[in-house]
């Protein structure tokens, strides 16, 4: 219901109650404007874009609480999410004044470094955390609490492409490292070279996870935290429940660390202090051993990329690689690692190589064959 009426300043007041029966006001000066006001109203009403102009009072914060609290999520999910809705410089803005130069200048700050030391934020984090608060604040366009998202478009820092981004160990440094690590680290540094497995994966793994007769290691948990009092075993990341098939010797590695740790049912493959490895932990033990290698540089999930090089290079397919180091699609497989993949021109110097070679070889023969 709808109606304007003259007050008796002479100003005009158009009203109209909403879907909720919540009645809205305003005033004008002239009638042309309340009508035209009246009639925007009534026609988002219609068309279902209508949004309570009360609504959009509420901060980016307060929306932000308000919506994460109605999903379901990892503990690692909800601290990346609350992380990146700490850093934005429009927290205390209501969410209908916030711009798209408000996200712009979030973005360019996250950039510059916070001191004259450091460098800013690598541009995938920017992205992570971008996309927190672009899932956010479309759940509010969603929820009619804003009519558009400002975030939409908004422009970000390039990465770099994979392949100069992407840093893979040799075979003869990971030997390297392997030689040089702690006994009881060893297995931890294996089942990511030889596995692929992610960090908390590997900290996840239990004895019974380990098949020593069908050479497997079934990933179903892992280790999510960076100290002994935030660490706790979760399911691993959407679609990474996976069984890797691994070779005879990691399984005799990892027999030989089970022997000789005396691991028994239910224990951690390996740990520290009989606790798993957090991520603090795992990275302070992985720091003294690539100083003592002399592998500056490396981290430990580029042993990941390590194992996907080596599997890429055997000739294993697309969805091979993707089920081996559990990614939910193959898409995102392509994503990381597609310039690993022997591209139109190797295949074709390869097998003009093929012919040339059986040529050659053809013609000695016979050249032998005719002296003899």
């Amino acid at each position: 219901m709808a109606s304007i009426s003259r007050r008796p300043d002479g100003r005009w007041r158009p009203r109209y109650r909403d879907e909720a029966g919540k009645e809205h006001a305003r005033h004008f000066d002239r009638k042309t404007d309340a009508i035209r006001w009246l009639d925007e109203v009534t026609a988002s009403i219609v068309t279902g874009d209508y949004v309570d102009p009360d609504a959009g009072k509420l901060t980016f914060k307060a929306w932000f609480d308000q919506w994460s609290s109605l999903h379901v999520w990892e503990r690692g999910t909800l601290l990346a999410a609350q992380q990146a809705a700490a850093t934005v410089t429009f927290a205390e803005v209501p969410v209908r004044q916030i711009r798209t130069s408000h996200v712009q200048q979030w973005t360019k700050a996250m950039s510059r470094p916070a001191s004259s030391r450091g460098s800013g934020l690598a541009p995938s984090t920017i992205r992570t955390r971008y996309n927190y608060v672009h899932i956010c604040m479309r759940a509010a366009v969603l929820d009619r609490v804003i009519k558009a998202d400002p975030t939409a478009g908004a422009a970000l820092p390039r990465r770099r492409k994979a392949a100069a981004a992407m840093t893979i160990p040799t075979a003869e440094e990971v030997g390297t490292a392997l030689d040089l690590a702690p006994t009881w680290f060893q297995p931890f540094v294996a089942v990511c070279a030889f596995a692929g497995l992610r960090l908390g994966e590997a900290a996840g793994l239990r004895l019974e996870d380990v098949d020593f007769l069908r050479r497997t290691i079934s990933v179903r948990h892992q280790v999510q935290g960076e100290t002994n009092a935030t660490a706790e075993l979760v399911a691993p990341k959407f679609g990474s429940e996976r069984v890797v098939y691994v070779p005879a010797e990691l399984v005799g590695l990892l027999s030989e660390h089970v022997r000789r740790a005396r691991t028994g049912s239910g224990d951690w493959l390996v740990s520290s202090d009989g606790r798993p490895l957090n991520r603090n932990s795992a990275g302070h033990q992985w720091r003294q051993l690539r100083q003592a290698a002399g592998l500056d540089g490396y981290t430990l999930h580029d042993l990941r990329h390590f194992y996907a090089s080596g599997l890429i290079a055997a000739g294993c397919d697309v969805v091979t690689v993707q089920r081996a180091l559990g990614h939910s699609s193959a898409t995102i497989t392509l994503g990381v690692y597609s310039h690993l993949w022997p591209t139109a021109e190797d295949r074709t110097r390869a097998a003009a190589g093929g012919l040339m070679a059986t040529a050659l070889s053809a013609r000695a023969d016979s050249v032998r064959t005719g002296g003899s």
